[in-house]
């Protein structure tokens, strides 16, 4: 575990009324016509939620059509631009719904792919609905067909590790819940396949506090196939570029790492969320 401190007068504003507090769901897909509506029902459920937002990038299929009938908003890129640039055009429409008298939502993204377990994407809210955390990340169990023998994500935690002095067990997973102050932090986003990765160098170094948290979620695994390798060759491409930009960004609020002996502040934690009391 470490923790951050902010810089004097950079604390970071958490949600004041949990019970009032709201969360929008953004999904980014492209051809995701076969899960996409299970994806959308499973997160209608979700407590707190009260917007569900697929952002259909450039897809050939029916996924606008199935996710608008399960009950999405649905906007649509007339054309692929990427994971990161859906994720940012669903936090643009969600801030566009916000009331302006309220808290902004709480943003909660998820892949398209997870079908009916995306309800079990439950437990990221908690933590940053009461101020716990900023970002909340969630790892997974083992996933059924999965090929990688872990060489993008050990990069990516060695280079989280290398700039924050936190190495996250799952650096890769998309299923996040943040703030929207965390959000506007990490943006722009890095491209591709290093959003993640990104994205949590960013706020680490911001001096937001992230956590990761079990999750019962189960996605659509990259094989041992051509297709699969060069998937995760092009991972390793985005992820590198991504941790490389990141050397060069200028943060306005960059806090350095604490030394060992010295005590926490308000904000900057990382670590793994207590599992709920039974």
């Amino acid at each position: 575990m470490i923790r951050r401190r902010a810089p004097e007068g950079a604390r970071h504003p958490v949600p004041s009324a949990a019970d009032d507090q709201r969360v929008a769901v953004v999904i980014p897909a492209k051809d995701e016509a076969e899960r996409i509506a299970a994806t959308v029902r499973a997160v209608r459920a979700i407590p707190h939620v009260d917007l569900v937002l697929v952002v259909d990038d450039g897809s050939e299929d029916d996924t606008q059509h199935l996710a608008r009938g399960a009950g999405a908003v649905v906007v649509r890129h007339s054309h692929n631009r990427g994971k990161a640039s859906a994720m940012e055009t669903g936090a643009a429409v969600v801030a566009m719904r916000d009331a302006e008298t309220g808290p902004a939502r709480l943003l909660l993204f998820v892949d398209a792919d997870l079908g009916a377990t995306a309800v079990n994407a439950a437990p990221l809210v908690p933590p940053v609905l009461h101020g716990k955390a900023d970002m909340s990340i969630a790892t997974l169990p083992k996933q059924a067909g999965a090929a990688g023998r872990g060489i993008v994500t050990g990069l990516a935690r060695r280079s989280i590790h290398a700039a924050t002095g936190w190495a996250p067990a799952q650096p890769l997973s998309g299923q996040r819940c943040l703030t929207r102050a965390a959000f506007d932090a990490a943006t722009p986003l890095a491209r591709g396949w290093g959003v993640e990765t990104g994205m949590t160098i960013d706020v680490l170094l911001q001096g937001f506090a992230v956590v990761e948290v079990p999750c019962d979620l189960r996605h659509r695994a990259s094989g041992s196939d051509l297709k699969g390798q060069l998937h995760r060759a092009a991972q390793y491409r985005d992820v590198a570029m991504a941790v490389a930009a990141r050397r060069f960004r200028h943060y306005k609020q960059k806090v350095s790492r604490d030394d060992p002996g010295e005590a926490p502040g308000p904000s900057g934690q990382a670590g793994q969320a207590e599992p709920p009391q039974s």
